[in-house]
């Protein structure tokens, strides 16, 4: 699979995770740095095909992650042919009643919470290992949060319980830690290292939306990009932008929440295959979307929290954890327009104790020089 040596996350995870008797973890590591193979790896060495129920169940917010998750895990098993793997996630379909067959089930948590406590598909019971993949957005997903304590408190104390997670607040911690007894290894990250050290991060002073959308044209005329993804506040700036930027000749897909599962699904295998080269998106896809070719991100938008409007640092750090996977290069760009989102622009550089280097969209030798 082109792992030529672990991650760091991977060398300090994985002689834990497999060892016996199984330990319990709450790990933290960035986007792009092998956590899923790090906990794919542990269920696949825990799993007993000889056995036919599910016996590894991970857990994973959305839809598009769970599907993500699921073609690791079906890679990494490519030698293990009696291993089933299975996914639980919305538009899968079981009868009450009816167990289910698959040693690995990924899901989300309102199928999965369905599947073991309606329709009594799953014993939690049998569970050999439970994991929680981007724990902090299903702690803070309200619904999320619920449906994963009542899976959890219906495991066996012999269970591995694992979570992972690119960003722990103290109280997102707690949680955690509550969530997952018996004295866990505990592995995190020191904030200053949160923010990934292989991606250079400029902005671009503009006065007004026109102006960023100019500033986007010279960047795009000027450097030689891959493949890109723009993150905007809102789905009518996306379709703006959207409208603009093909006009102008580029290669532009769509994604934004008022699109059903499938069309979201279809757009995202369409931009893997690198048929279009730009990807523009709201927040739904700031986490999970793992595609090795983006080296450059937009923040179009600084991304604020909705309720106190101020810098909105972790979802920042998704969002440019999307390019500069796996050590290589990347390059986050953000768009400045204005006293708010400068604002927003210094908290985010104070939080990651990272300098955000002013760029001039207009020097075309500028644009050369950072692209190459």
């Amino acid at each position: 699979m082109g792992f030529n040596a672990p991650s760091k996350i991977q060398e300090t995870a994985l002689p834990i995770l497999l060892a016996d008797p199984p330990t319990n973890m709450i790990a933290q590591s960035q986007s792009g740095t092998g956590k899923t193979a790090a906990f794919v790896l542990t269920m696949l060495s825990r799993v007993d095909s000889s056995r036919d129920y599910t016996q590894c169940l991970c857990l994973a917010p959305t839809y598009e992650l769970a599907l993500q998750i699921g073609s690791v895990t079906e890679k990494m098993a490519k030698n293990m042919p009696n291993v089933r793997i299975g996914y639980a996630v919305k538009g899968e379909k079981i009868a009450r009643g009816e167990k289910s067959t698959d040693h690995i089930l990924i899901g989300t948590p309102g199928t999965v919470c369905d599947w073991c406590l309606k329709f009594k598909s799953i014993d939690p019971k049998k569970l050999v290992v439970f994991v929680l993949d981007e724990a902090d957005v299903m702690i803070a997903t309200q619904g999320h949060q619920d449906q994963s304590i009542r899976i959890q408190r219906q495991l066996s104390k012999g269970c591995q319980m694992l979570l992972f997670s690119a960003t722990y607040e103290d109280d997102v911690m707690k949680f955690a830690q509550a969530m997952i007894p018996n004295n866990p290894v505990v592995i995190k990250l020191r904030r200053e290292e949160e923010s990934l050290d292989n991606i250079r991060q400029f902005y671009v002073q503009c006065t007004d939306q026109e102006a960023k959308f100019q500033a986007l044209s010279n960047i795009y005329g000027a450097m030689s990009i891959g493949q890109s993804m723009i993150f905007c506040a809102t789905r009518r700036t996306a379709h703006w932008l959207s409208e603009k930027m093909t006009k102008d000749g580029h290669a532009v897909a769509l994604l934004s929440g008022d699109l059903d599962i499938a069309q979201r699904a279809a757009i995202i295998n369409r931009f893997r295959d690198g048929k279009e080269k730009v990807l523009i998106t709201t927040n739904v896809s700031a986490r999970g979307i793992d595609v090795e070719m983006v080296t450059v991100v937009v923040n179009f938008d600084m991304p604020i929290l909705q309720e106190s409007r101020q810098a909105d640092c972790e979802t920042y750090l998704h969002r440019i954890g999307r390019t500069g996977r796996f050590g290589k290069k990347g390059l986050a760009i953000n768009m400045i327009d204005g006293n708010k989102s400068l604002q927003v622009m210094k908290a985010i550089e104070k939080h990651f104790n990272r300098a955000i280097h002013h760029l001039d969209a207009d020097d075309i030798e500028a644009l050369e020089k950072i692209s190459t």
